[in-house]
């Protein structure tokens, strides 16, 4: 089992560093643990445009001209945790909705009409209305009409995510939210979400289930970010000691505004956030890097080639809707509103490729 250092420990290692310590993570061939906490650090930020750079040609050189493209379908946003951030937590009285099979499909058939390949499941996590047997349905009608589908519910066993995977799910996405065990405690008020450890252990039950890919992340603004994303370092390489064959990613999640208005207890800015990001590239060059419609067009574009792999487009967080432009019991308000269209056009201006399929079905079912 993964055990991350004491959060204290992670901002005494981010801070305990200088100069030096950045410059020779810049110039190292493999850096370490130690190296990517050099880079994270208050020091850290004096050498951006460097980390820039050398971010740049990383992802150049390991990923090329491409960036692929994904959107997300929200199937519920019925919850049974009282987490104190999240607009589906159980405490806010927003519209609760979760999709019918039918629905589902269609949804995803709006996606797919639009382009998409790759699609990402969502929902909150309340079991009574998202079970394994809901997914496994949702998975065997959609597994033929798109190259991947992956997840992002409530944690589950190891055999619950064979069993998805068998139907045709390719990965699963579950983030920790905060490292921070403390500050866990007291966002997470009740619900299964509150343990800290079956949370924590849930990437690797997606790893040993045979899930083609794992992505891992924090939730930023509630805790300290460098310590975050230290964190972050620690489990990634953990995990690619233990599941040599799996694929990770890492998501970048910064809070917006949702119900509950819950407001950051740790501002992060566009400065920190990239800094995150090429230090994480830098760190591990072949882990995916996300970048959602959380953040605003201005700052995606900006950073399309320098570090991050993959953008999500056209995205809508309510339950049904794609097809009711409906945006009620949204999970939280998004930032960059453009269509798959107008996104991958911005990307080829840039001179890069929209990438909407990477990875095909037939792959998947070769290796159940």
């Amino acid at each position: 089992m993964f055990k991350p250092p004491e959060f204290k420990q992670l901002i005494a290692e981010t801070q305990n560093t200088s100069s030096s310590d950045v410059e020779r993570a810049l110039t190292a061939a493999r850096p370490t643990i130690h190296d990517l906490a050099a880079l994270i650090s208050t020091a850290g930020e004096a050498y951006l445009p460097q980390m820039a750079r050398r971010s740049t040609e990383i992802t150049l050189a390991r990923f090329g001209r491409t960036t692929q493209l994904y959107a997300p379908i929200y199937l519920s946003n019925y919850c049974t945790n009282r987490c104190v951030y999240c607009g589906f937590s159980a405490d806010n009285l927003i519209k609760r909705k979760c999709l019918t099979i039918d629905e589902a499909e269609k949804e995803a058939m709006i996606l797919h009409n639009r382009g998409f390949q790759h699609i990402l499941l969502v929902s909150g996590e309340a079991e009574s209305a998202v079970d394994v047997e809901y997914m496994e349905a949702i998975a065997l009608r959609l597994r033929d009409k798109f190259a991947a589908i992956s997840i992002e519910i409530q944690p589950m066993s190891e055999e619950h995510y064979h069993r998805l995977f068998l139907a045709g799910i390719t990965a699963v996405a579950v983030y920790q939210e905060t490292y921070d065990r403390k500050m866990y405690k007291e966002v997470h008020l009740s619900g299964k979400k509150s343990d800290f450890d079956y949370r924590l252990e849930t990437p690797a039950r997606g790893a040993k289930a045979g899930m083609r890919e794992v992505g891992i992340g924090p939730l930023l603004g509630l805790s300290d970010w460098r310590a975050e994303g230290l964190a972050i370092g620690y489990h990634l390489d953990w995990l690619r000691k233990e599941f040599w064959q799996t694929a990770f990613t890492v998501s970048f999640p910064r809070m917006r505004p949702a119900a509950g208005e819950f407001e950051p207890l740790h501002i992060v800015s566009e400065k920190n956030l990239s800094q995150l990001i090429f230090a994480l590239r830098i760190f591990d060059q072949d882990v995916g890097l996300l970048v959602s419609t959380r953040e605003e067009a201005r700052y995606r574009d900006g950073m399309l080639g320098l570090g991050p792999t993959r953008y999500s487009a056209g995205s809508c967080t309510a339950p049904g809707g794609y097809g009711s432009n409906n945006t009620d019991g949204e999970q939280f308000s998004v930032g960059d509103h453009r269509s798959l269209e107008e996104v991958s056009t911005m990307i080829r201006n840039k001179g890069f490729d929209p990438v909407c399929k990477d990875w095909d079905k037939e792959f998947q079912v070769k290796s159940l």
